[in-house]
This record gives structure tokens, sequence and C-alpha cells, in this order.
């Protein structure tokens, strides 16, 4: 327990990481397009090493690209909440409403099961988004709550694809589909500025999708030594690490209803697993 609580805490600071790095760059789409590329590389090497040791995994690539295809619309989204918002109000609203929507979307589509207590749960993760959310324009945060919805459509795709193929390999192979996607995007809209952006910013792509991939990884190593919950909500603290960076390092305003509304996220996250 004390190893999962370790990489799960690990992969929460890494995956709140790459995502300060990305608002800190003038070009958010090109910088998530970067990364996205990197870790796409990376997850393709993994495979080819698998495939030449133990043969072929069985993926189900059909759901997988499926879910490199709703990661295009989280990418377009996520670069534009970062551009209308702070990171300390964009994260956490990002992250808790996708994890909400995950659970709903389970509920509706996939026949999960939720307890009393899980609806509680709910109910706190939406009074802390509410929070959060009524000093900020509506306007200005619609972006953030349609990355929100992104997260749960394509968490719900990558838990059916997951049940009906190796999970781990079906988790790796998001990478590769979403890397496609994004590129594909890339190339139609703003091919000839491609070039230019990696070989002036490669290293900081690679540091970030280095960053996504193996915190991504870490989440799934840690599920098979504690229970899914347990991960699931270290994984979230996540949102508290963007209020404190938010406030710290990149000197946002507001960081008492910041950090109140992220650890009532966080609490509400909690309940919500502890029901299950």
């Amino acid at each position: 327990m004390l190893v999962a609580t370790g990489l799960a805490l690990v992969a929460a600071v890494l995956h709140a990481s790459w995502n300060i790095a990305v608002k800190q760059k003038g070009d958010r789409f090109l910088a998530l397009w970067g990364l996205y590329v990197s870790a796409g590389a990376i997850a393709m090497a993994i495979f080819t090493v698998w495939s030449l040791v133990d043969g072929t995994p069985n993926i189900a690539w059909l759901w997988s690209s499926i879910s490199g295809c709703v990661h295009l619309p989280y990418v377009l989204l996520l670069a534009r909440a970062y551009d209308k918002n702070d990171f300390s109000v964009t994260y956490p609203i990002a992250r808790g409403s996708g994890a909400l929507s995950a659970a709903i979307l389970g509920l509706v589509l996939l026949n999960d099961d939720l307890s009393t207590l899980s609806m509680a749960g709910i109910a706190i993760v939406i009074f802390g988004l509410w929070f959060l959310a009524t000093s900020q324009p509506i306007t200005d945060l619609s972006p953030a709550l349609g990355v929100g919805l992104t997260i749960g459509i394509y968490s719900v795709i990558d838990a059916y694809g997951a049940r009906n193929s190796n999970a781990v390999a079906f988790a790796f192979s998001t990478f590769v589909s979403g890397a496609v996607a994004v590129t594909a995007w890339a190339l139609l809209t703003r091919a000839r500025e491609l070039r230019p952006f990696w070989v002036a910013s490669w290293k900081s792509s690679v540091s970030g999708g280095l960053m996504s991939f193996v915190s991504y990884s870490l989440v799934v190593y840690a599920f098979s030594l504690a229970p899914v919950g347990f991960v699931a909500t270290l994984r979230e603290l996540s949102v508290v690490i963007a209020a404190l960076a938010g406030w710290k390092y990149l000197k946002e305003d507001d960081h008492r209803r910041r950090l109140t509304s992220a650890t009532v996220v966080v609490v509400g996250l909690i309940v919500l697993i502890a029901g299950r």
C-alpha cells in the first residue's frame, strides 16, 4: 500500500506539472500537439518491443481509435481553457468535472452502480465546482467544462476498451491514437507551423510527453498494488497541487477560494469512490 501511495502521488505531481508547462506556453495547442506526439512515439516504441518479445498484445483498436478522436476536442478545449482562465481555476474545474462526468456516464452507459454514498460524493464535487465557478464569468468557464465532458466521454470509452482487451496495452494504445488524431488536425489547420515549433520546442515537448506517459503508467501499475478507488483518489490530489502551484508559482489571485474549492472537490471524489 505504501508503494502504491507513493506512485499515485508522483503521478499526481507529474500530471499537474505537464499541465503547468502547457499553461506557460504562448501557443497552447502546439504545446499539446508536441506533448501528444512525444507520448505517442514512446508508446509506439514500447509496442514494438512488446510485440517482438512476447507477441502482439490483444487491443480493442476500434475503441482505442474512437478514444483518440475524442482526445482531439479535449486538446482544443484545454488549449482554449488555458487561454481564457487562470491555471488554478481551469485545472480543478476540468479534472473535477471530468471525474464527475465519467461517474455519471459510467452509470448510464456501462451500467456501473452508484450507491447513496457515491451520490453524496457527486453532490460534494458539484458544490466544490460551483464554489469555484461563482467567482468567474460563465463564458470563461465553458471551455474548462467542455474539457471535463470530453474526459468523461473518453474515460468511459477507455473503460469499455480495457475491459475487452489487454488493459495495459489498451491504455498505451490510447496515446498512439490520440497522437494520430491531434497530428491529423494540426496538419490540416497549421501544417506550416509544426516543424518550426518542433525545432524550437522539442525538448519541452519530449519532457511533457514523458511526464504524461509516466504519470499514466504509474497509475496503471499502482492499480495492481492497491484498490482502484484508493489510487484514483490520490491521483486526483493533483487538483490541490494545481491550486497551490497557481498561487505560489504562477502568482494567481484569490488563492483561498481556489484552494478551498479544490479541497472540497477532492473530498467529494473520496466520498464518491468510498461509496463504490
